[in-house]
């Protein structure tokens, strides 16, 4: 998405009279106003939520599922979250401390015995806050096809296993954990894995008995290509010079814990729900993941130096981490919040808990910035 258009659809918001049939029609024809332009009808699109102090007040569909089928989008429809999956594989690590199974000091080598030496200084702790330094799984991936016929594509992909033996090859990480921060996949599949060894079933498994069977959450899964399959699946999108072609999978597109949960509005409203109501964890279990960590030195965290691009989304910028959830305040308002790109998809929730405001964007294409359409939609709630 051109920001143009999103200026666009912002000047229609401001456009629209406040006092014409009350504030909840008035939000309602706002965001609508800032989304209808985006996405033609037969054109692969995105769906909106929001959720205001307690209650769904939109709740959208718009485009299609697939350019095949053309079937609609609509709050059942399901998408692959990538990075959103992020706070969830968080939640399932705290569940596993709060059961007295794990603890957020247990390092990589008390966990995987085999790991390597460097493991030794890694934590549970490192790993949900990206101050771990794992060297990064499609880096390394890039290293081990250098010179030869591919070993990963869209058809045969790279498995969260796979992704543990190439850590497990090297010596040593980015830097000493807990010294600086820096994105990290690598470490997001490593607690998925986690997650799996302590608990004695698979990652996917334990998600739908922990957190989606308890908040039924009946579309909700961790994907498994032949293990599961996802219902009224949107299928991934890319711009392709004029036109629009299908790009739903990649490589990268089978590891779980940093990206593998599709999922839908309607899911996703009770998954907001039981935060917004601490139904899985209390606020006192709650409390680590929101706040930011900092580093073993004391200062605060930053992006990495440069360059701009992939995972390093502002270059030498501070930014605030927790457990799975990005906490740089927005307009001087707190939030929690988490976006998430891959192959086709984009997808964002923005939550501003004292302001009793959550907002769901989920594309099945990676020409749409979700991430200013969502704070575009959440301007008038906060505003009004």
């Amino acid at each position: 998405m051109r920001r143009a258009g999103l200026a666009v659809a912002a000047g229609l918001v401001a456009s629209l009279p406040a006092s014409a049939a009350g504030d909840r029609d008035w939000l309602e024809a706002a965001t609508a106003a800032v989304v209808e332009k985006l996405v033609r009808p037969d054109e692969p699109g995105l769906a909106v939520l929001v959720r205001k102090d307690g209650r769904t007040v939109f709740e959208r569909g718009y485009g299609v599922r697939d350019l095949r089928s053309r079937e609609r989008i609509d709050p059942a429809t399901g998408f692959r979250l990538a990075s959103v999956t992020k706070p969830l594989t968080a939640t399932a690590v705290t569940l596993l401390v709060r059961d007295g199974k794990l603890r957020y000091e247990d390092t990589l080598a008390d966990l995987f015995p085999a790991f390597p030496a460097y493991g030794k200084r890694i934590t549970v702790r490192h790993l949900l806050t990206h101050t771990s330094g794992l060297p990064d799984y499609e880096t390394l991936m890039e290293a081990a096809e250098r010179g030869r016929a591919p070993i990963w594509t869209a058809d045969r992909q790279i498995h969260d296993d796979e992704v543990l033996a190439l850590l497990r090859g090297e010596t040593k990480g980015l830097f000493t954990p807990g010294t600086s921060w820096a994105y990290s996949n690598s470490g997001y599949v490593v607690l998925g894995l986690v997650v799996a060894r302590v608990s004695g079933k698979p990652f996917g498994d334990f998600l739908r008995l922990r957190v989606f069977a308890p908040l039924e959450m009946e579309d909700t899964l961790a994907y498994e290509k032949g293990r599961n399959e996802v219902r009224r699946r949107a299928h991934g999108h890319t711009r392709d010079g004029d036109g629009i072609r299908e790009a739903d999978q990649s490589p990268t597109s089978a590891t779980l814990g940093d990206g593998g949960v599709y999922s839908s509005l309607e899911d996703l409203a009770k998954w907001d729900e039981a935060l917004r109501a601490s139904v899985l964890l209390s606020p006192a279990w709650m409390k680590p993941a929101l706040t930011p960590v900092t580093l073993a030195d004391g200062s605060a965290t930053r992006w990495p130096p440069g360059p701009k691009g992939g995972d390093n989304l502002d270059p030498g910028q501070p930014v605030s981490y927790g457990f799975g959830w990005l906490l740089d305040p927005w307009r001087g308002r707190p939030r929690m919040w988490h976006h998430g790109e891959t192959t086709g998809f984009r997808s964002v929730i923005e939550r501003f808990p004292d302001d009793g405001l959550t907002v769901v964007v989920l594309a099945n294409r990676d020409d749409l910035d979700v991430k200013a359409l969502a704070l575009d939609v959440a301007e008038p709630y906060l505003g009004r």
